[in-house]
C-alpha cells in the first residue's frame, strides 16, 4: 500500500502540468483530482517498476490525452505564434552563418554523459524550470509531442497548426531547453570524455 500523503503531495506539480496542457484551470483541476483518486484507489496496482511520481504522472498523462482527444475545441496557435515568431526568427537566424552552420560562439556545447544526468533528480528539477521559462504555447506543443507522445499530425490537428509550423515550434522549444540547460545544469565548457 502506497503512502497516500506522498501521492497527495504531488498535486502542485500535477496541476502545473495539467494547466499547461489543458489551458483551463477547472478542467486541469478535474483531471488532477481524477488522477489522484485513481492512484489512491488503485495503489494495489503499483508494481514498483518506477517511482511513485512517475506512476501518478502516467495516470494523469492518460487522463489528459483522453480529454484532449475528446475536446472538439481547439486553439489556433498559428496566430499567436506569428505575433512572436518574427522576432524569434531574427534571433534564430543570428545563431547561424550564411551556409546554415552554427556561428562558433553559438554552437551547442558537448554535454556530459546524458545517462548520468537522467539519473539525477536535480536534473529534472532544472529541466522543469527551463520548461516553465519557455513561452506557454511553445511548451505546450513540446509537451504534447514529447511527453504525451502525440504524433505530430495529432498535435497539428488539436492546435490548428501546419506541420511546418509545428516543427518550427518544436525546434524552438528544443533550442530554448538546450540553452537553458547549458546555463542552468551543464557547466560552461564542460566536455565529456
Amino acid at each position: 500500500m502506497l503512502d497516500h500523503a506522498l501521492i497527495a503531495s504531488l498535486r502542485p506539480d500535477l496541476l502545473r502540468f495539467a494547466q499547461l496542457q489543458l489551458r483551463d484551470a477547472a478542467l486541469a483541476e478535474d483531471a488532477v483530482q481524477d488522477a489522484l483518486t485513481a492512484a489512491i484507489t488503485s495503489d494495489h496496482q503499483f508494481a514498483g517498476r518506477s517511482a511513485v511520481k512517475t506512476w501518478v504522472f502516467g495516470i494523469l498523462r492518460n487522463k489528459i490525452v483522453d480529454l484532449i482527444r475528446q475536446d472538439s475545441r481547439s486553439t489556433n496557435l498559428s496566430a499567436l505564434i506569428d505575433a512572436e515568431g518574427e522576432a524569434l526568427d531574427e534571433a534564430y537566424d543570428a545563431l547561424f552563418k550564411a551556409n546554415a552552420h552554427w556561428h562558433p560562439a553559438t554552437r551547442p556545447s558537448v554535454w556530459r554523459d546524458p545517462e548520468d544526468s537522467l539519473q539525477d533528480q536535480q536534473f529534472w528539477t532544472v529541466f522543469e524550470v527551463c520548461l516553465n521559462h519557455l513561452p506557454e504555447n511553445t511548451a505546450r506543443v513540446f509537451m504534447m509531442r514529447e511527453f504525451l507522445e502525440f504524433e505530430t499530425s495529432e498535435v497539428c490537428q488539436e492546435l490548428s497548426l501546419t506541420t511546418s509550423n509545428c516543427h518550427v515550434i518544436l525546434h524552438r522549444a528544443r533550442n530554448g531547453l538546450r540553452r537553458c540547460l547549458e546555463n542552468g545544469w551543464f557547466a560552461p565548457g564542460e566536455r565529456p570524455c
